[in-house]
């Protein structure tokens, strides 16, 4: 039961000889402006390009974080702004407001994702990036924002989301999806109930669409999240994060090649 564990801590160790940047990524959408970062190791070259779009909590240093030890995995992360610089929650309720503008109005909803997803490919540094090779990965709120991005039938290489929300106003634009989909679940999030997960998985059966869904067991909301303390609801989940970052990996390994 340690191999996963250890198998990603081993893949997120800091590699002594890795030449980790930060680029400031800004694009502006009328009059609002957003902020976000790409990280990568610019020694290397042809990194896929996969876009992160986090939690309710917006860009934050713990966003920042999980992105840097994604792109030690070989990729080009870009933790994604999709709220505006004006917008940083500093706790859950402020948190939910923003998150509830977005979720509450899906086509903008995704046009801010996709947004962010045009800049990302418009500001990754040629040799280093790999412009055929982009996916898309969220957190929580940021799940069900890259599959919303999905539903809009963006081009995508892999869409992943971790402990997202999987509900949609509109189920039968699955149809649109033309990327392949995984969704790594908390068996017992209280924030996505069975009866959302059985409507998922019927929406993305009726669309005939490439998708796979994991649900870990004794895992609740935010299993990915070491901030994430409440219990029985939102709560870190080490086994469950380890195994489902190494199943991003594999599932990579697939479609982005």
């Amino acid at each position: 039961m340690k191999y996963f564990t250890l198998l990603a801590s081993a893949m997120f160790a800091l590699n002594a000889n890795a030449a980790m940047v930060s680029q400031t990524v800004t694009h502006t959408i009328g009059d609002t402006s957003f902020e976000s970062t790409l990280v990568f190791d610019d020694q290397k070259q042809n990194l896929p390009a996969v876009l992160m779009v986090p939690n309710w909590m917006g860009p934050t240093e713990g966003s920042l974080t999980k992105a840097k030890k994604i792109a030690e995995m070989g990729y080009a992360v870009m933790m994604a702004d999709v709220y505006g610089v004006g917008v940083r929650p500093k706790n859950a309720d402020e948190a939910k407001a923003a998150a509830t503008v977005l979720r509450s109005d899906r086509a903008l909803m995704r046009s801010r994702t996709k947004a962010a997803l045009e800049a990302m490919k418009a500001n990754v540094p040629a040799g280093n990036v790999d412009a055929n090779k982009v996916a898309a990965i969220g957190f929580c709120f940021g799940g069900g924002a890259v599959l919303e991005l999905a539903r809009h039938g963006e081009p995508l290489n892999g869409v992943v989301s971790f402990h997202g929300n999987l509900d949609t106003p509109n189920p039968k634009d699955a149809e649109n999806i033309n990327t392949p989909i995984l969704v790594l679940h908390g068996a017992i999030d209280p924030f996505v109930p069975a009866s959302q997960v059985v409507a998922f998985e019927q929406e993305m059966t009726a669309a005939n669409t490439d998708w796979q869904f994991v649900s870990f067991g004794g895992a609740v909301h935010s299993f990915t999240n070491p901030a994430a303390k409440m219990a029985g609801k939102a709560e870190y989940h080490p086994k469950a994060a380890a195994r489902s970052y190494v199943m991003m990996d594999s599932f990579f390994a697939e479609t982005l090649n």
